[in-house]
């Protein structure tokens, strides 16, 4: 793909293993975005909690940031400015109104390493069985507003939605987003609920709003023992999987294309068909 076809964009997706340490985890997305940015995409993303999966849930809460100032965001802008790409940077835990919780962002950062987008997680995930117990309300703080993002490159706009992880089983989030080119899901998918819902729900979000979704995965057994899912991919608006990543670290790409968008919402425009 040429750079210069303003019709088609390339995108990856980075998947880890993320670990307790903040300085190893911000090592690793610095090697795996010089490596996307390397093979030529324009936009790269990172998984939910890129930047940690610690020991214990309050882990978080003790590294989280003011929005615009801090080590991580830091590090971030670095990144998109020194690959001269879009990032959009999976989550990382901000200051929120409650000092012993978080809010749990999606931030993008432009090629000059200016901020250009954030998103707070709405849907707070829980889940419990005799071996596992989850409950992010605990430390994290819900977001209110969905989120949406305009990126501009080589004179083609391309809008993309945003929401992470446990949104994705809310597809009312998704229809209020409206049209979009592609929906970035950065997630760290427990393996319980992954094997049974992840890539079928991810179809889902595609085929029913007729655009692109990549998802950012965390994928394999982190320092703390919990396990998540990983299969980071990239879906086309028909709902084919286009390229996955099972498990370990490392990223996938693709490229997004306008006339596949324009060809199935044409054959089949059931966006234009809807009632409610």
């Amino acid at each position: 793909m040429s750079k210069s076809n303003s019709t088609e964009l390339k995108i990856a997706g980075i998947q880890m293993v993320s670990s307790a340490s903040l300085q190893e985890n911000l090592e690793t997305a610095r090697r795996l975005i010089k490596a996307a940015a390397h093979d030529g995409a324009q936009i790269v993303v990172l998984p939910e909690y890129f930047c940690i999966m610690g020991l214990k849930d309050t882990d978080k809460v003790n590294i989280r940031e003011k929005l615009g100032n801090g080590p991580i965001q830091e590090a971030l802008a670095a990144f998109a400015k020194d690959n001269g790409i879009y990032l959009i940077a999976g989550t990382i835990p901000l200051e929120a109104k409650d000092p012993n919780k978080v809010l749990n962002t999606t931030l993008v950062f432009s090629p000059d390493g200016q901020r250009a987008g954030r998103y707070d997680k709405i849907h707070l995930f829980g889940f419990q069985t005799n071996t596992e117990r989850y409950q992010e309300s605990e430390t994290i703080e819900a977001g209110e507003q969905p989120g949406i993002i305009k990126i501009t490159i080589n004179g083609t706009e391309w809008t993309f939605g945003l929401s992470i992880c446990y949104d994705l089983r809310f597809p009312e989030l998704y229809r209020a987003l409206g049209q979009v080119d592609c929906h970035i899901i950065p997630a760290a998918f427990t393996y319980t609920t992954g094997k049974d819902h992840w890539e079928i729900l991810l179809r889902a979000r595609a085929i029913e709003n007729q655009c692109y979704v990549l998802a950012s995965a965390q994928g394999g057994v982190h320092q703390n023992q919990r396990r998540t899912w990983g299969n980071t991919m990239l879906i086309d608006p028909w709902g084919e999987v286009l390229t996955t990543l099972p498990e370990g670290e490392g990223l996938i790409s693709g490229v997004l294309s306008k006339d596949k968008l324009n060809e199935v919402r044409s054959k089949l425009p059931a966006l234009a068909h809807r009632k409610l």
